[in-house]
């Protein structure tokens, strides 16, 4: 077949048939591969288990037979508060063969938070991981007036029943209900599938909460074809995945980055392992599971490669200096070589050839002591990964342009991607075989972007914006919402009446139609000269530090902006260390002008002109924190920085900012 050939097959290929919704889905890849591995989890003994497609997919009809006869029923909204575990994708399509959609929200969630949610959508019945959620509920369980029936995955002790029904709240066992299960009739599955059959893809299948991170929650009601839309056109955009492939499963599953990446796990007939976003327990199960793949967030591979300059400074010596020199001389290789293969993001036809000419040198000189470095030193990185990686996945934030030329030095793929919860949520991908840097990659074939102008963050224009120039990114197609639930105010706000939906972020198209973004025009700081700051792009600059772990910039209607700064501690401990710097505590340690004057170096070094920052964008001074940002507290499930949260907690410290006449404060 010719190359024009191939061009028509291409451009003529449809959209796999996978059905109207989720459990139709599934049941069609249970009749092609019912022995195909889709579950491996962890037994109570701490042995992984594997569960086929077929027996998964009896597990799920026999659950729904049960949940009905407790009287769950088409359009009931049920809430699911757990983590990573089986039961809870059982759960999950469970109550989508039902024709009902469930409410989830992860362990970490606050009480408030997960009242909050089951008031607002008025849930009947929830499932929760443990009786510890459920007592998150139980402390002001009158926030919560129609909140009935809960089913505990972890079966509770006779002191939290008793709790509960004083209260008002009928305790169940998950057990029971996969006993009753298990006695269903066929006549009773048959009767489960033909419920499946009526749900329509414009039913609502879930409704997911935002992190709140500018005010109230909005619950975003995401249909089954906002799902099935995706699962029909990923096996074309990650075209090396095969049916058997194993996903390890670190993100919070029921946030909607890895929710969309189960329901593609299981349209490209591939398995789920299930982990914790903890790097010592995910590199335990990486050595059990061995995945193809895995998904993750740009901190979770930033301590992933922490982790492995750990161990090689522990070596210390000849070996500690050998993998610094080889890993220095794989990053150089890997620049070099992205520019001559044209995989970096362009936004002229002047860039791309300026890329090669400045690219050529440094290719030549170091592509024979880098292919040496690879194989004397940083192969023994990718194993770490289990030995079998494809490809790692990476969204919900931006990536560390370091961390991105290490992934590409280990020889392994680093898919960085975009989207919003109100997409479903992927919007682009990094194609896995030219993985673009610079960008979040080409658009997703169930989409459609564009960038259009705007001034102060407010779109002024329909009209989109030519590559290489800076905008508002919207987005349209079938993964687009169906609205904000009992807020269609808001929707309106947000949606247009062509579709279009404002993500709220500044971006660029490139003149392959890749996309990159920028920063968040909801998290403009305005300063009081009225200059534009975003401070995503100030926070990514100065955590490129190997010093500093986690920033924010803070300063809306300051003179100046100014930072949190949570330095590094094993970097700062080692760097008191090697300069014979004498302290009492770790907190004494950085009051001591050796590390105010180290971390202000950092800060200046990254933020300053020959790095393409304003003065304006300048950090005026900082505060070091002593105690890292914690999920559920700073950040969110997604690891995403919580600024409105962040305001709060640190008000005292933010005040100080502004207020001393020093150039840090402690």
């Amino acid at each position: 077949m010719g190359k024009f050939d191939r061009l028509i097959n291409l451009l003529s290929r449809r959209p796999r048939d996978l059905g109207k919704n989720i459990p139709q889905m599934l049941k069609k890849i249970v009749n092609d591969s019912p022995d195909t591995i889709l579950q491996a989890f962890k037994n109570e003994i701490g042995i992984y288990e594997l569960q086929n497609y077929k027996l998964v997919y009896r597990h799920v009809l026999d659950l729904a037979c049960a949940l009905k006869n407790f009287g769950i029923k088409r359009g009931d909204l049920v809430g699911l508060i757990s983590d990573n575990r089986r039961e809870w994708l059982i759960t999950d399509l469970a109550l989508l063969s039902l024709g009902a959609a469930d409410v989830p929200r992860g362990c970490d969630s606050m009480g408030t938070e997960i009242r909050f949610i089951l008031n607002f959508t008025s849930c009947k019945v929830c499932f929760f991981e443990n009786e510890r959620q459920l007592t998150k509920v139980l402390e002001n369980i009158e926030e919560v007036p129609e909140l009935r029936d809960v089913i505990l995955f972890d079966s509770p002790s006779e002191l939290t029943m008793e709790r509960a029904a004083l209260q008002g709240i009928r305790v169940h066992k998950f057990i029971d209900f996969e006993d009753i299960g298990r006695h269903s009739t066929d006549k009773q599955r048959s009767e489960i599938e033909a419920e499946i059959d009526k749900t329509d893809g414009s039913d609502v299948a879930t409704i997911i909460f935002t992190s709140g991170t500018t005010g109230t929650p909005k619950g975003v009601m995401l249909t089954h074809d906002n799902f099935i839309c995706q699962c029909e056109v990923v096996k074309d955009v990650l075209t090396n995945a095969k049916e058997g492939d194993m996903w390890l499963s670190v993100l919070p599953v029921w946030h909607i980055m890895e929710r969309v990446f189960g329901y593609f796990i299981i349209s490209l007939k591939c398995g789920i392992a299930y982990s914790k976003p903890s790097i010592e327990l995910m590199r335990e199960d990486i050595n059990v599971i061995h995945p193809e793949w895995i998904v993750g967030v740009p901190r979770l591979w930033d301590a992933f490669i922490q982790s492995c300059y750990r161990e090689q400074r522990k070596k210390g010596g000849f070996s500690s200096a050998l993998f610094n020199i080889a890993m220095s001389t794989e990053k150089i290789f890997c620049w070099a070589n992205n520019r001559i293969r044209g995989l970096v993001c362009r936004f002229s036809l002047k860039q791309k050839i300026l890329d090669r000419i400045i690219g050529v040198i440094p290719f030549i000189v170091f592509a024979i002591p880098a292919g040496l470095a690879y194989l004397l030193t940083i192969r023994k990185l990718r194993q770490k990964l289990g030995g079998k990686i494809k490809a790692c996945v990476c969204g919900g934030g931006s990536l560390q342009p370091e961390n991105d030329l290490i992934f590409r030095a280990m020889r392994v793929p680093l898919l960085d991607c975009y989207g919003m919860t109100e997409t479903a949520p992927i919007l682009s991908i990094r194609n896995p075989k030219r993985p673009m840097s610079g960008c979040v990659g080409k658009i997703f074939p169930s989409a459609e972007i564009k960038v259009v102008p705007h001034k102060d963050g407010i779109p002024l224009a329909n009209t989109p914006l030519p590559p290489g120039k800076k905008g508002i990114v919207f987005a349209r197609g079938r993964q687009v919402m169906k609205g904000y639930y009992r807020r269609p105010d808001l929707t309106k706000e947000i949606i247009d009446q062509d579709g279009w939906i404002n993500t709220g972020d500044f971006g660029m198209l490139s003149i392959n139609n890749e996309i990159s973004i920028i920063g968040r025009a909801k998290d403009t700081i305005v300063l009081m000269g009225g200059e534009n700051i975003e401070p995503q792009v100030i926070e990514n600059a100065i955590c490129r530090s190997k010093y500093v772990e986690s920033c924010v910039v803070v300063g809306q209607d300051k003179k100046y902006i100014g930072a949190l700064i949570v330095p590094r501690k094993s970097m700062i401990v080692q760097f008191a260390t090697d300069n014979n710097i004498f302290y009492d505590t770790y907190e004494s340690l950085l009051e001591t002008r050796e590390i105010q004057n180290l971390i202000r170096e950092e800060i200046d070094n990254y933020i300053d002109e020959k790095n393409g920052f304003r003065t304006c964008e300048r950090v005026g001074k900082f505060v070091l924190l002593i105690d890292s940002f914690q999920i559920g507290k700073e950040i969110n499930a997604k690891q995403i920085v919580m600024r409105h949260k962040i305001e709060k907690i640190y008000s005292k410290e933010i005040k100080a900012l502004f207020a001393s006449k020093n150039g840090s404060v402690t």
